[in-house]
């Protein structure tokens, strides 16, 4: 028997909570856990993702995440206004969005924590990572993302050693 492969799971919560709400079913992370726990030797799952002060919706699901063995990594949101006047009219229309960006932080971490693993396990399919799966590459790692057919960027997909679609995975992982 081969011995399993080591691996860190890095989560850009953000980008898989969109990829969730256009397939239109939620994962369920403990099946996820031990999916991938059967398959490599995990070391850390970390989960990245902004938060609302007192949304307690969040709060309940990142415990849940705490409780599987999760580390979650999380700052504020920021509040974003945009004007949306229209150019012929005085009024001012705003809205607001709420954003936060871990891409630095996910990076730095992939980088900085990649000594003692074989492979990277990226749940995101944003285009900003392209870049450092390419760099993580260069020095010998495997990168396996899983993100959806919908939010998977071709940049990403072209620079990851694998990839799944979370579609493949919906009978075994749905909440």
């Amino acid at each position: 028997m081969t011995e399993r492969r080591t691996a860190k799971v890095y989560i850009d919560g953000a980008n898989v909570f969109y990829a969730q709400k256009k397939l239109a079913w939620s994962l369920d992370w403990k099946k996820v856990v031990n999916e991938l726990k059967r398959q490599w030797n995990v070391i850390e799952f970390r989960y990245y993702t902004g938060v609302k002060v007192g949304d307690e919706k969040m709060a309940s699901f990142l415990r849940a995440l705490d409780h599987i063995g999760f580390t979650v990594i999380t700052k504020h949101l920021k509040v974003i206004k945009i004007d949306q006047a229209h150019p012929l009219h005085r009024e001012h229309q705003y809205t607001e969005i709420y954003k936060s960006n871990f891409d630095v932080e996910v990076t730095a971490d992939m980088l900085l924590e990649r000594g003692n693993i074989d492979d990277i396990i990226l749940f995101s399919g944003d285009s900003d990572f392209a870049y450092v799966v390419k760099k993580l590459k260069d020095v010998g790692k495997r990168v396996i993302v899983f993100s959806s057919r919908k939010t998977l960027s071709w940049e990403l997909k072209l620079m990851a050693s694998t990839y799944y679609f979370l579609e493949n995975y919906q009978k075994e992982w749905q909440k």
